[in-house]
């Protein structure tokens, strides 16, 4: 094989990901840093509350804001409904604190910096470092992030099995449809 093609090879697989998990299955166990810094562990979640998780590629952009902040503004709903939601993307804590600041989002946000939350789940992913320049505070701050996954929600019963699954979210109406489908589970 020729070795320039192996960095291309090695790439294509991790973005294409070979298994993706399906309605019916359990969720995969994950864990990350949340934006406070600390490590959340699907494993202290699942059995209390229904998971939404939700993958978006990039903090302080155009969908993922406004996917963002429809969860935000649907909160009180989906936590009524028993459901804990659950951001994720390649960006830093410290991008999910500005981001999280910026548009008072009410949830818990989790940084993959390495993809490897994405990939469990079978969410195609790309690594390689990306930035993105946003006025914070009336200041111009580059966000940088080192992976970029795909936008897949994936809804996650107390029994850790996945009841939900959109492989092709619209980033406006998906808060919309998940109240929809946590409201089918009751």
């Amino acid at each position: 094989m020729n070795r320039a093609l192996l960095p291309c090879l090695v790439l294509f697989l991790f973005c294409i990901p070979v298994y993706a998990v399906e309605v019916g299955e359990p969720a995969p166990a994950f864990e990350a840093a949340d934006d406070t810094g600390k490590l959340w562990k699907s494993s202290d979640h699942i059995g209390k509350r229904i998971l939404v998780v939700y993958f978006y590629p990039a903090d302080m952009t155009g969908g993922c804001t406004a996917q963002a902040c429809g969860y935000r503004d649907r909160m009180d709903t989906l936590t009524a409904s028993g459901a804990e939601i659950i951001g994720i993307s390649g960006d830093s804590v410290e991008n999910h604190k500005l981001f999280k600041r910026a548009h008072d989002l009410n949830f818990t946000l989790l940084a993959d910096g390495d993809g490897s939350v994405a990939s469990a789940f079978g969410v195609p992913v790309s690594v390689g470092e990306k930035t993105v320049v946003k006025s914070i505070d009336n200041k111009e701050v580059p966000l940088v992030r080192t992976a970029t996954a795909r936008r897949w929600t994936f809804v996650i019963d107390r029994n850790g099995t996945v009841v939900h699954k959109d492989a092709k979210v619209n980033a406006r109406s998906d808060p919309e449809t998940i109240a929809k489908v946590i409201a089918a589970l009751r």
